[in-house]
């Protein structure tokens, strides 16, 4: 592929040279249409002068005088262009110029003429007088015209054709010096180390590479957040996993050394719930992953949000004898649009985040606004503390009143699949009681089924 040094010379020199050619058409149409109106009226003028000067009485000289023979074309120079006849009005020739044809330069017409004469065109211009019983021709050959517009164009083109190098010399010397700065750019970048995210200094840069250099910057500085952001979840995730499994294995070796019945069953059971803690934190970071891996895709199935939620509960574990749930009849008849994997995602999620926080039992209500753009959920757990609600969907962060099977991901899950599917997760306490309610706001029209 052509370097962009190369492209642009080659662009420039030729965008150069065609306006030189346009130029050069240009000054040839004006030069010749300019010439021949000065010619025709020197033609005009040399023609009037001879008519004024002929007279009776000299009629007789003029005749007597034998001009020298006539040059040729090729001999014949500027000096010597114009060529004059005298005729009488009755067809004899009278007196002619040196240099003027032995033929007739034109017919017997006043005013301007074209005629070919000894194999070259001539144009004449032609003064009949019926006093003087005279016609006064005064011609120059149309080649010499032609000689005198092809010498004006060869004089623009010779400097052209040795100035057109020394030119593109210019232009590939300006070109190196213009583009020295991405040169620059490039060499600091190919000798840093692969860890070096620092933003490239942009403080003498010419506004055309600034635009380069802050979307770099900019791309520096997204590669470089992801990368902490890669650490960070690894070590919290690292944080996560080391005290349920720390925790097995302490049950382990209590109901291992047990002699009590049920001391062994209370550690056993333990374990249990150490497992189920481990199982989901490791479900949520999978799912997490798939998340932030996965693009968006474009979907417009229609799902009853009933429905979803029924399945949602069905497929999960049974739940604890102090805990409810209600299902808003309306749901049936909402109709979610968009990715049905990302809504299962949200709505199980917000689900089991409201199971989590209500270790002292409780009902979970799920109901749908009367306008059809909102699915809410309401649990009667302790909720949230208003300075922690807009921390709450950040990876990890589990607040003051944390469960102790929670993950700190359930809510991050929750607000990275409604984006898939359009939507907004808005968190507020209920004012009427303790507990959370918890909203997915769409921004367009639910339909409803019949």
């Amino acid at each position: 592929m052509m370097s962009l040094r190369k492209r642009l010379f080659v662009i420039l020199v030729a965008a150069t040279s065609l306006i030189w050619l346009c130029a050069v058409v240009w000054i040839y149409i004006g030069s010749r249409s300019e010439l021949e109106h000065v010619l025709d009226t020197r033609l005009q003028e040399a023609a009037r002068m001879v008519h004024s000067l002929v007279g009776r009485d000299n009629m007789a000289a003029s005749a007597a005088i034998v001009p020298a023979p006539a040059t040729t074309p090729e001999m014949a120079s500027y000096e010597r262009q114009l060529s004059c006849q005298i005729w009488s009005l009755d067809g004899r020739l009278m007196a002619r110029s040196s240099g003027a044809p032995d033929a007739k330069l034109a017919e017997n017409v006043d005013g301007f003429s074209d005629r070919v004469v000894d194999g070259e065109l001539w144009r004449v211009y032609t003064i009949e007088d019926q006093e003087k019983g005279v016609r006064v021709m005064v011609g120059d050959r149309i080649g010499l015209r032609d000689r005198l517009v092809n010498d004006l164009i060869f004089g623009l083109m010779a400097p052209a054709l040795l100035i057109v190098p020394l030119l593109g010399l210019l232009i590939w010397v300006s070109l190196g010096r213009g583009l020295r700065p991405l040169d620059v750019m490039a060499d600091a970048l190919r000798n840093r180390d692969a860890d070096d995210m620092r933003p490239i200094d942009t403080g003498r840069t010419l506004p055309e590479v600034r635009l380069l250099t802050d979307a770099l910057n900019g791309l520096f500085g997204k590669v470089e957040a992801a990368r902490r952001h890669e650490r960070e979840t690894t070590a919290f995730a690292a944080h996560e996993l080391r005290t349920p499994l720390a925790g097995l294995k302490t049950q382990a070796q209590i109901a291992l050394t047990a002699k009590d019945a049920g001391v062994r069953e209370n550690a056993l059971s333990q374990i249990l719930v150490s497992v189920d803690r481990t199982t989901r934190l490791v479900r949520q970071l999978l799912t997490l992953a798939r998340l932030e891996a996965e693009n968006r895709v474009a979907n417009n199935t229609s799902s009853a949000a009933a429905e979803l939620l029924t399945e949602i509960i069905n497929a999960a574990a049974p739940l604890p004898a102090n805990i409810g749930v209600e299902i808003d009849p309306a749901l049936a008849k909402l109709m979610l649009t968009g990715e049905r994997e990302s809504w299962l995602l949200a709505l199980r999620n917000l689900h089991e985040n409201a199971i989590h926080h209500m270790p002292g039992g409780g009902v979970i209500s799920w109901h749908a606004t009367p306008d059809g753009k909102s699915v809410m959920v309401l649990d009667d757990g302790p909720g949230i503390p208003n300075d922690e609600i807009d921390q709450v969907t950040q990876r990890f962060y589990r607040g003051r009143h944390k469960s102790a099977s929670g993950t700190g991901l359930g809510l991050t899950i929750v607000e990275i699949a409604a984006k898939r599917v359009g939507a907004k997760l808005l968190l507020e306490n209920r004012t009427t009681q303790t507990g959370l309610q918890a909203a997915l706001i769409f921004p367009y029209a639910v339909s409803r089924s019949p």
